[in-house]
């Protein structure tokens, strides 16, 4: 009977999935959006796996379990993270699972792979639920996001599971924080780097719960949310939870409030520093997968100017334009692109304006040298043979600066602007050109650059889209001397879904880490000011035009985190090698 249950739930999820995939190719082929479809795909496509893998309707109660507490911790996880407003859900999110392994170890003759198993069902699920807008750009990319980035969460927890066995009790609690602090640092240095789900992160939703970031960095609150949920985990091992008494919880719920009165105080005594400086962004709205790559430029640039004359005056500093709004820019010759020289010719009367805007650039050569050979593509005309690199790039033009400024992006998104590991699947080149694809990434450079004004007095730094969730890496362009930081964005790919909201929310923590006031221009999504708080300021609505001019304040001084960076990661790294090391060391002792 249950057997049946099994196949009839199988049969059903199923025809489910066949549905919403018919209705998402039907939507493609109409130009249309997918929206939250993807989730429902995603998850029923997880359930279907699940359930064909596993004898959970006709095995012993405790599978029933575990399935439940795992999914549980996943579920919890997505309502504490952004865009959710149930944060402090973040503080219980692990305890289930953790519960989960406690058990599994506790019962099982091999436990390492059950653990692994319900752990990645539970990260798997927590990325669906949060990042299934990935798919809205790329349904392979986002399957491939999910189910990979799963796995590689799943790789910090099994270490703890596995030190746990050697260590002394009073040392889980580090080895857990460590591991998954030591993971999301880590996944920040390789070419399939995917960071959202940094759990620190979370407190986006509400920045000025996190106000003390200017000391520690995301990682600090990575490492609170951490610290508390395995305090809780360990009162509820030692005192059941059917028992617990409001005594119990007393050092638990304190570990929670304390930090956030301490941020609350900061945040309401806040001063904003520095000097005004009148900031003009524009919002184009050509949505990127059917309008913003076939509207002809000259159309799109008409557009753009006349959104630039509808606000600006004699005190605008500067006009900030979103990600990629002019393309074909030769850096080698961009004195000369026609586009930007119009804009500059159309905004002399305005000599003091500074134009930072996004442009798809290149550069163009005879000598295969000068490019390295990851993001080198070959053209060839009429016999002769030319290399190119391309760039997601920004650039600053003004009237009183003779030549452009220009930072091209260097922290590339996976499969769109970079092939990873295009040496390792090397095997895989014939067949991507076969299909009208290259596997030559875009360049990048090695440091970060900042746009100076004519005299070198003050600069802003010109992060570009997915390089505004890193925040070490902003803390850079401030260390080189900007003054504000401008965000020049996309978020159109992904429909109107908590992932440009997300990505919005994100500028927030840049913002109080640095103590640097935010312009942020989105092509569409949603444009705005964030103060140095993290106060979200003026955003405008998903899909539609905008022009915004107000000041924000330029500041000169360095945050302890600015200058020492992610310390909290590097202090968990040794941490985590040592307790490896204890816990290698006692594992071949006892053989």
């Amino acid at each position: 009977m249950l057997k049946k249950v099994k196949y009839v739930s199988m049969l059903i999820i199923a025809i489910l999935l066949c549905v919403v995939g018919f209705d998402m190719h039907r939507l493609t082929q109409a130009q249309g959006f997918w929206g939250h479809r993807p989730m429902f795909f995603l998850i029923l496509l997880t359930a279907l796996i699940t359930l064909l893998r596993s004898r959970f309707f006709y095995g012993n109660e405790w599978r029933v379990r575990w399935t439940t507490l795992s999914t549980l911790s996943a579920v919890l996880l997505y309502f504490g993270f952004p865009t959710m407003p149930f944060t402090p859900l973040l503080f219980v999110g692990f305890v289930p699972l953790l519960m989960v392994e406690n058990e599994i170890s506790r019962q099982a003759e091999k436990p390492f792979w059950k653990i692994a198993l319900y752990a990645y069902h539970t990260f798997l699920v927590w990325n669906i639920l949060s990042t299934f807008w990935v798919s809205n750009s790329s349904l392979g990319g986002g399957i491939f996001a999910n189910f990979v980035n799963a796995a590689l969460m799943t790789i910090p927890f099994m270490l703890y599971s596995f030190c746990k066995r050697y260590l002394k009790s009073n040392l889980h609690t580090w080895a857990f924080v460590a591991f998954w602090i030591v993971y999301e640092k880590v996944d920040q240095y390789w070419e399939l780097t995917w960071t959202w789900l940094t759990i620190g992160n979370g407190f986006a939703q509400y920045p000025s719960w996190v106000q003390w970031y200017e000391y520690t960095g995301v990682f600090g609150g990575t490492f609170w949310v951490l610290l508390v949920n395995y305090t809780l985990y360990k009162t509820i091992q030692k005192y059941e939870l059917w028992n617990l008494r409001w005594k119990h919880l007393q050092g638990p719920i304190a570990m929670v409030v304390v930090p956030i009165v301490i941020s609350l105080g900061m945040y309401f005594t806040h001063q904003e520093k520095g000097l005004d400086k009148k900031v003009l962004v524009i919002q184009p709205n050509y949505e990127p997968h059917y309008q913003k790559f076939s509207v002809d430029r000259t159309v799109q640039y008409n557009k753009m100017l006349a959104q630039i004359k509808s606000k600006i005056d004699v005190e605008t500093d500067y006009v900030l334009m979103p990600e990629t709004v002019i393309r074909g820019v030769n850096l080698r010759d961009g004195d000369r692109h026609t586009y930007l020289n119009k804009l500059k010719r159309e905004l002399k009367e305005y000599p003091n304006v500074k134009i930072v805007s996004g442009v798809s650039a290149y550069i163009q050569t005879r000598d295969s040298l000068e490019i390295p050979k990851k993001s080198r593509r070959t053209r060839v005309v009429r016999g002769a043979t030319s290399y190119i690199e391309a760039y997601n790039a920004a650039v600053q033009v003004s009237n009183d600066i003779d030549t452009i400024q220009y930072y091209k992006k260097s922290i590339l998104v996976p499969g769109t602007e970079i092939f990873p590991y295009a040496q390792l699947f090397f095997f895989m080149e014939g067949f991507i050109k076969s299909m009208g694809g290259t596997v030559a990434g875009n360049g990048t450079q090695a440091e970060r650059d900042v746009f100076w004004d004519a005299a070198k007095e003050y600069a802003v730094a010109p992060v570009i889209c997915y390089e505004s969730i890193y925040g070490e890496y902003c803390a850079e362009y401030v260390r080189k001397g900007a003054n504000a930081l401008f965000i020049l964005t996309n978020d159109g790919w992904w429909d109107d879904s908590p992932g440009f909201r997300q990505h919005l929310k994100f500028a927030s923590l840049r913002a109080i880490e640095t103590r640097r006031a935010i312009a942020r221009s989105a092509n569409t999504g949603s444009s705005c000011y964030i103060n140095q708080r993290g106060d979200i300021l003026e955003a405008t609505e998903y899909e539609v035009d905008a022009v915004l001019q107000s000041k924000i304040k330029f500041n000169n001084e360095i945050t302890f985190y600015t200058k020492w960076g992610d310390f909290i990661a590097r202090i968990s790294g040794l941490l985590a090698i040592l307790l490896l090391l204890n816990s290698i060391v006692h594992r071949v002792t006892k053989r």
